[in-house]
């Protein structure tokens, strides 16, 4: 080089040798595709099958795998970019979520990847091939030069070639064209292993996926790279693992840079037969020659360099050439024997120690131990700086890069191409969160203008704050009243639990304690993250149309410590969500309020706390469209969630359908007054659909008011302005899940020119590497520790919840119950208790007034009407039966009148009552008379003349019994009216199982056979089966057929020993029109019409609130229990539907037409209602039917699916209730639960058959029936399928257990082993939820830990059956 080039360099000759090998490098350019290991199916690599989730089938290593300090012959290789010696579990516990897994993993770029439809594909072999494992042993001995005599024996390799990223399927929209090649290669020598990983250029073409579950609302998830060695086996520990990329600069990096001196080729030591802590990277690499900033005599971190933002012109590819290099003469080896190490922790940003303090490893294990040490030259005292070209990594001895490059005998994969560049237009490919900004000239105005009428044009990259705005809707100032001095004495409980009181002259005031922060009456501990709860309500036209929404749910998720704030807010009608894409502000105010705070500067809630009113006004351009927003915060509930109303009113720009906004990043200026904080400034946004881009703009006026303590002294130092710095912006709506999305990263502090170039200290910008529920503490220059926020343990970096109930570590009183929270707990009192003024001690309730009891209720005398107590002073009135009136004035029936009494006998009306008594010449109790036996006829002869007197009345159809000439009663007998005919005995009794129809031909009616005993009637059936139900016992006011001696049903049927009764007919079905009101009994005889009776009232919906919610049955009504998230939101639980009479077992709900159906065991009966207001149940199956109770419906195929424990048949129909059919009756002895796999095609259900208890399956249509769980198995009740985790779970009331099965029956497994009495159970998200018949509530379990959660007692206590959940959406499992 020329010698300007190496002017003011200090002495090359005075380097160690390795700090100058990566510049002698023929070739440093970016890795080329054809530079890949062969892989192919020409080369033997299998195929793995294509789809989102998939995992290969067990590969059987040949020689075992090194990994860690275990040794494995089984490998797997997954969709998502990932290998592992054991099977993966479902996508969303892994690739959701954040280093390390909780199995063995190694992770090339671990992302939610799909290959459908031919997107790609990804091949695997074991290779044992000389080219291959020469080569193999080329990178490693580059990288590990102590490793010089590595020979592999046994290579494998995955590659994933132009594979897409997971998408959510839109109309009309085509798939990404991004698309990843990458490349895994694991070789061993049988003692040691080694993983290589390769990154071509513009082979990483995304750098992270999005998360699928619908309530995770975080930004795309960069992609993950690394090792974990999985749980250990002491309780679930966190093992140790190793951890490359956490930002998708890091990711983007990874081709340009090298930890061996080759972009894009990573080389890292996986394993050993010695002793290996943890992974181990190549320390001899030049991280690829990159620019740094960080002196030489500081230790080098891989981090630095993979977070620093490369591009084709920054990067020295040929930099210094051999000739003019001067080294020590000396070996490599010797001069790798200095004492410094590399920090390879990759979850810093920049370690700016000497290295004297910073000479050791950190690997990510949770005790912190040390790795071991890396050994790298001895950097102190020996180092001046260089200038900017200079490079700071080692690099290994006698690379040559053309040794390396592969030459392959098969064509290679992509066209030749002798000028290849990492990018197709030759220059850098922008980071989707690198988006520069958009006026990178900006100026900053302080104007004061009046509160409306600008009318001024927006100057592009302007930001203005109105020092005298006022936007007019809330301008009150919040204020103490200090008339009457108040002190802490009596007031200290007004203060936060985490705050302390403090006296001034004036009165009292609350500040936040140590390590929390707020304004005295709400504080949250710093470091934790936190949560917003709310509802949204509008009034808006959008462009021209009306659009109306209420209550609709908000929730936000606010990482503390590195200022990141997501907003989701459901439901909201779609052409509204999309007119409100560029109002990102509406989820900004969560950015201000929780803001990274650099130094000297407060964000919101360390202002307002939890009690403000964010008034905005929205004006946009050029159509001037105005809108206004109020956003009204109601303080921190229990669990500490900020509690928040908005309102939207007016008019917004229509945006159209599958348009996207576009926001750069933004800065904001905020004036703070006395309570009031105000902004206003000017934001440009783009909508973009294809080739369409559009630039609007909106002004934006803000105002903020809150209470402030004015009893404390003012701090002179705080500012009145600071500026706001909104980093990354996001904004998106699916159609589908009907959600809107907000997100944006935020710093504030002084107002300051964006060209300082003094360093930020981590915790400032929110670069740190601390646990998201960790306090980032700031040292000198850039150094900074972590310290886990208050209610978390650990060492900062990685923070677990501290169980404050199970450690002792809490303040609850007696009679109340701890509840842990993360991060914090909460005590709940027990039945019968209420909290104390010190909201910790529970005392006794004093039960309110009953006026029943005290006799001031209005009801009429005792003796006409009864008095119901509702709580409280709140009561009602009923006549009592024999009274009719309205409670408070009852009258005598006459039921005399009604000819309720036998026509052969005397009616008497007494008050309340009547009699009956049989005339002269019969017996019986009134309402049966039978002519008096002691006279000379035969007992076939008086029932005989009875019979015939009853034709006296109209519509009678009684049978007259045929005599002999001797008066016995003829053996058949044949009904003059239906035709019917039947065999008697001696005494007139029809002989079972002889009756014929009309038409055909009558019994031969010979000599009575033997007495044998009867099969039970479907009435005595049906009567044993509630009885079960009920415990053997009943309660009054359940219901239990009456059947008389011949098994028949009693024409009059009673609900238990209440006063509701109803007609029936042969089959036990009730008599349209005859059912009863308190205090009238219909007539069921045939000779008396029956009584007109009121119509009872409609069974009416209470409709819910939109969200995800349980539903479950309880005798004879459907409860409804929201969720917020998985946590179980008791206080709003609430009956959705209530049906007297009735006893609901099975529930299921139809996510698509929003109907929630049920069986009825007393009823007999499937019947359905929407969840719309005002909506009638409606019965879609009542007959052949006696005990429905498991009940699954198909949203898919629209069918329902039933078990009947008495029939003991599977039935399914349409589900209108058409097109019924049987699909099994065989081999079923008390089928209960059932469940379906729509997607799939499968059917699941359970019997418990005490001696044989069984969980069969087959597919929807009857076919392939089989047997899939029949051992370990007692009373299977409960049963569920998840279509996320296709896991089949069950609830066993027998072995108390909790369990789960792939669908196949294998990989089965116990979630929980200590179970009550489980009835029914329903999974959603990462919990069960089952009903408990010890427990007569609900009982939350959760999937991954096996621990109850939480209960819900209903204050009715008795029985709960059947559990479902209601999603805002119909869940999409996957294949």
């Amino acid at each position: 080089m020329e010698g300007d080039r190496v002017a003011g360099r200090p002495v090359l000759s005075s380097l160690p040798v390795l700090l100058l090998l990566p510049l002698l490098m023929s070739r440093a350019a970016a890795l080329h595709p054809d530079e890949l290991f062969p892989h192919g199916e020409s080369w033997g690599d299998q195929l793995l099958q294509e789809g989102d989730d998939e995992s290969s089938a067990v590969v059987k290593l040949a020689n075992p795998l090194h990994f860690y300090e275990a040794r494995f012959s089984n490998l797997y290789v997954g969709t998502n970019g990932i290998i592992s010696t054991q099977d993966f579990p479902r996508e969303t516990q892994y690739v959701d979520y954040d280093f390390p897994t909780d199995f063995p993993a190694m992770a090339p770029f671990l992302a939610d990847i799909d290959t459908s439809h031919g997107r790609g594909r990804v091949l695997y072999r074991e290779d044992t091939s000389p080219a291959v494992l020469g080569l193999a042993a080329r990178y490693v001995r580059a990288g590990f030069p102590r490793s010089a005599r590595f020979t592999p024996t046994h290579a494998f390799l995955a590659t994933w070639e132009q594979v897409g990223a997971y998408e959510e399927v839109k109309r009309g929209a085509l798939p990404s064209g991004e698309l990843n090649t990458f490349q895994a290669v694991l070789a061993s020598d049988g003692s040691d292993s080694y993983a290589l990983f390769l990154y071509p250029a513009n082979g990483l073409q995304f750098l992270g996926t999005r998360p699928k579950e619908s309530y995770n609302v975080q930004l795309q998830l960069p992609a993950r790279v690394g090792f974990c060695r999985g749980e250990a086996d002491d309780l679930k520990s966190e093992g140790p693992y190793f951890s490359l990329t956490s930002t998708e600069q890091s990711v983007k990096n990874l081709y340009q840079l090298s930890n061996l001196g080759i972009p894009g080729v990573w080389a890292f030591h996986i394993g050993s037969t010695s002793p290996l802590d943890n992974v181990r990277p190549a320390a001899v690499g030049d991280l690829s020659a990159a620019h740094s900033s960080v002196p030489l005599g500081r230790s080098f971190s891989h981090a630095t360099a993979l977070e620093s933002d490369y591009n084709e012109d920054n990067l020295d590819y040929y930099d210094v050439n051999e000739e003019e290099a001067e080294y020590l003469p000396g070996e490599p080896e010797e001069a790798l024997n200095g004492h410094s190490s590399i920090d390879v922790s990759f979850q810093s940003k920049v370690d700016t120690k000497p290295l004297e303090e910073s000479s050791t490893l950190d690997p990510h294990t949770k005790e912190g131990t040390s790795l071991g040490e890396v050994e790298g030259p001895d950097l102190k005292g020996q180092v001046e700086p260089w200038d900017e070209r200079g490079t700071r990594s080692p690099a290994p001895p006698e690379v040559d890069r053309d040794s390396l490059a592969p030459s392959w005998e098969t064509p290679p994969p992509y066209p030749e191409n002798g000028s290849i560049q990492p990018y197709p237009d030759g220059g850098p490919v922008p980071s989707e969160m690198d988006v520069p900004p958009a006026h990178p000239e900006e100026e900053i105005v302080l104007r004061s203008y009046p509160a409306s009428g600008h009318t001024t044009p927006l100057s592009r990259g302007t930001y203005e704050v109105g020092l005298e705005d006022n936007i007019g809707s809330n301008t009150e100032v919040f204020t103490y009243n200090a008339a009457n001095k108040e002190t802490c004495e009596h007031n200290h409980r007004q203060c936060s639990r985490h705050a302390f009181c403090t006296d001034y002259a004036t009165g009292f005031c609350c500040h936040c304690q140590s390590k929390f922060y707020g304004n005295g009456k709400h504080c949250l501990p710093e470091g934790a993250p936190h949560r917003v709860n709310g509802k949204v309500s509008g009034h808006l036209h959008v462009g021209h149309t009306p659009v109306h929404f209420t209550d609709v749910d908000l929730h936000a998720y606010i990482v503390g410590n590195d200022g990141r704030a997501y907003t989701a807010i459901s439901h909201i009608p779609q052409p509204a969500a999309q007119a409100l894409l560029p109002l990102t502000p509406i989820g900004g105010l969560f950015g201000w309020l929780f803001a990274l705070e650099k130094p000297g500067s407060e964000n919101g809630f360390s202002l307002a706390g939890a009690a403000f009113t964010h008034d905005m006004e929205v004006t946009f351009y050029p159509g001037e469209e105005t809108v206004r927003i109020t956003q009204t915060a109601e303080g921190l509930d229990p669990e500490n969630y900020l509690s928040i109303k908005t309102n939207i009113q007016g008019q917004v720009p229509y945006v159209p359908a599958n348009f996207t906004a576009h926001i750069s990043p933004y800065k904001e200026l905020y004036h703070y007054s006395d309570s009031a904080v105000t902004s206003t400034s000017s934001r440009d946004y783009s909508l973009t659909f294809g080739a369409i881009n559009q630039t609007w703009s909106y002004r934006i006026h803000q105002n903020i008011t809150y209470q402030v303590c004015r009893h404390a002294p003012r701090r002179p130092s705080f500012p009145t302005t600071q500026q706001l710095n909104v980093d990354r912006v996001f904004a998106l709506y699916n159609d589908e899940e009907r959600v809107l999305r907000f997100a944006v990263t935020n710093q504030i502090g002084p107002v300051k020119e964006d060209s300082d170039p003094t360093p930020v200290n981590p915790c400032y910008d929110g670069s740190h590497m601390c646990d998201t529920t960790a306090r980032c503490h700031p040292g000198t220059g850039v150094d900074y520790t972590c310290e886990c926020a208050s209610g978390y343990q650990g060492d900062g970096r990685n923070c677990v919840d501290e169980n404050e109930c199970a450690t002792g570590f809490h303040r609850c009183g007696p009679n109340s119950v701890c509840i842990n929270l993360p991060g914090s707990y909460r005590c709940e009192c027990r039945s019968g208790y209420e909290f104390a003024d010190d909201r910790h001690t529970c005392i006794l309730i004093t039960p309110p007034a009953n006026p029943c009891e005290d006799g001031s209720h209005t009801c009429a005398a005792a003796g006409q009407a009864r008095c119901v107590h509702h709580g409280g002073s709140t009561f009602s009135c009923a006549c009592l039966p024999g009274y009719a009136g309205d409670g408070h004035q009852c009258t005598d029936v006459d039921e005399c009148s009604e000819n309720r009494c036998h026509p052969a006998a005397t009616c008497y009306n007494t008050p309340g009552s009547f009699s009956c008594r049989c005339q002269p010449g019969y017996y019986g109790d009134g309402f049966q008379c039978i002519p008096d036996s002691t006279s000379s006829q035969t007992p076939c002869e008086q029932q005989q003349r009875h019979a015939q007197a009853q034709y006296a009345y109209p519509g009678a159809r009684f049978h007259i019994p045929q005599c002999d000439e001797q008066g016995n009663f003829l053996p058949l007998q044949c009904h003059g009216s239906t035709g019917f005919c039947w065999c008697v005995d001696p005494d007139g009794h029809e002989v079972p199982g002889t009756q014929t129809p009309p038409g055909s031909t009558p019994p031969h009616c010979g000599p009575s056979p033997e007495p044998t005993q009867r099969p039970p009637t479907i009435c005595e059936r049906w009567r044993e089966n509630l009885l079960e139900h009920y415990g053997g016992t009943p309660r009054d006011d359940q219901y239990v057929p009456q059947c008389d001696d011949l098994g028949h049903f009693i024409p009059l049927q009673c609900h238990g020993k209440s006063d509701f009764c109803w007609c029936v007919d042969k089959d036990g079905r009730e008599v349209q029109g005859t059912r009863s009101q308190p205090g009238t009994t219909p007539a069921c005889i045939p000779t008396v019409a029956p009584p007109m009776v009121r119509p009872t009232p409609r069974p009416d919906v209470t409709p819910p609130s939109v969200g995800t919610f349980l539903l479950y049955t309880q005798g004879q009504q459907i409860g409804y229990l929201p969720l917020n998230g998985t946590r179980l939101q008791k206080d709003a639980a609430k009956t959705l539907l209530s049906l007297h009479g009735s006893i609901i077992v099975g529930i299921d709900y139809d996510c698509r037409e929003r109907m929630v159906y049920w069986t009825d065991v007393a009823g007999r009966t499937i019947s359905r209602a929407s969840l719309e207001l005002g909506a009638e149940p409606e019965t879609i199956v009542n007959s052949g039917l006696i005990s429905p109770e498991g009940l699954a419906i198909d949203h898919i195929r629209r069918t329902m699916y039933w078990t009947d424990s008495v029939l003991d048949k599977i039935e399914s129909a349409l589900l209108d209730g058409s097109e019924r059919k049987v699909l099994f009756y065989t081999d079923l002895v008390n089928p209960r639960a059932i469940a379906v796999d729509p997607i799939r095609g499968n059917l699941y259900w359970t019997d418990w058959n005490r001696e044989a208890p069984k969980i069969e399956t087959s597919s929807l249509d009857g076919e392939n029936r089989r047997i899939l769980i029949n051992t370990d198995i007692g009373l299977p009740n409960g049963l569920t399928f998840d279509p996320f985790s296709k896991l089949l779970c069950w609830a066993d009331a027998g072995t108390k257990k909790l369990e789960c099965t792939l669908p196949d029956g294998t990989g089965r497994r116990v979630i929980h082993n200590n179970l009550k009495y489980p009835f029914s159970i329903v999974s959603y998200a990462d919990h069960f939820y089952h009903t408990d018949w010890r427990r007569d509530g609900v009982v939350s379990v959760n999937k991954h830990s096996g621990q109850f959660t939480d209960e819900y007692l209903p204050e009715q206590r008795s029985h709960l059956y059947g559990i479902t959940a209601v999603y805002p959406y119909c869940p999409t499992g996957r294949k």
